[in-house]
């Protein structure tokens, strides 16, 4: 059995305007100690499936429908009570900015304390010790110290490594890390990644990584959703998805990687701009920024179709490729 399995997830958020859509069906699972990359552009559903997961979506957002399941026990319809059972000691996230994620008035030690004294049954002392292991744990230089200071006192690259030493404090079996390096720059982000990775070996937790950055994705995860206007339109292994991409919308996030060596060569940026989620259309939302988009596509949403053992995709390019091979001539 998988360690979390959602299935047909709907959540939306029901504003003055109408039903945003912003989840539409998203199933998956993770397995103990692998890393799930989930990728796609700002506003393809990626941290309101996190937040799902969680149940810490904003008042208008709700859980339309689906399922979702942490070591068979069933999250959708739990009572708030039951969830922060769940939240820190099943699954933990780590937010995109560590700044706003921790409070400026407070110091460091007691945001970390108030976490294990809220998620287990140590008392203060415990706490305390359990927080400065903590620290020490994600390479944050004298933790006695540091508990007494306050966020503003430390760096960003420090903030984080914060921010994942709460998030792990519980010891909890997932952890979701949201876009966990935007806001760093790019030596503060290898150590980040590098610190996450040997945590992950050490404890044995599974992950999942929010980005829509795919030299974190190569570097990090076994598999990878991509998703787009709330859907999955494609799915597999990381060598799959990067070397062998099977959607247009994938291939065009391929094109767009600036690449060394090409010193000169224009990137290829995907045209046109994200669909308008109120405003759903009938056939596959990627259509209408697709070069290769034919009829169908405006009318219909391709099925997923089963690329091979490790690979799923739904585009219509893949259906029109088989029907192409079955019309060849034999020998």
């Amino acid at each position: 059995m998988a360690l979390l399995e959602v299935n047909d997830l709907h959540t939306s958020f029901f504003t003055p305007v109408g039903e945003v859509k912003a989840v539409n069906g998203v199933s998956f699972n993770l397995d103990r100690g692998k890393v799930l990359g989930i990728v796609g552009e700002s506003g393809s559903g990626k941290s309101v499936t996190a937040y799902s997961i969680m149940q810490i979506l904003e008042k208008t957002g709700k859980i339309v429908s689906g399922s979702i399941k942490v070591d068979g026990q069933e999250l959708v319809g739990i009572s708030e009570k039951e969830m922060k059972n769940v939240r820190g000691n099943k699954i933990s996230i780590i937010f995109q900015d560590p700044m706003t994620s921790l409070n400026p008035t407070y110091t460091i030690g007691h945001q970390l304390m108030e976490a294990i004294l809220l998620h287990t049954n140590r008392n203060k002392q415990q706490a305390w010790d359990r927080a400065v292991e903590m620290l020490r744990l994600v390479n944050v230089n004298e933790p006695e110290k540091r508990m007494k200071q306050y966020p503003f006192e430390f760096s960003g690259g420090m903030r984080q490594r914060v921010m994942i030493a709460m998030a792990l404090a519980c010891e909890p079996d997932i952890l979701i890390a949201d876009e966990p390096t935007t806001a760093l720059d790019v030596t503060i982000q290898a150590q980040i990644l590098e610190l996450m990775q040997s945590l992950q070996k050490e404890l044995g937790m599974a992950i999942i990584m929010i980005t829509h950055d795919l030299g974190v994705v190569a570097q990090m995860c076994d598999e990878v959703i991509v998703m787009y206007a709330g859907s999955i339109c494609e799915q597999g292994t990381a060598d799959e998805i990067f070397y062998n991409p099977k959607h247009e919308y994938t291939k065009g996030l391929m094109r767009s990687i600036p690449t060394i060596g090409n010193d000169g060569e224009k990137l290829h940026p995907i045209s046109g701009t994200p669909i308008d989620l109120l405003n759903m259309p009938a056939g596959c939302p990627f259509a209408p920024r697709c070069d290769n988009a034919m009829k169908i596509c405006l009318r219909q949403r391709a099925e997923r179709l089963q690329i091979n053992d490790f690979h799923q995709a739904a585009c219509w390019m893949n259906v029109k490729e088989e029907m192409e091979k079955e019309g060849e001539p034999n020998g």
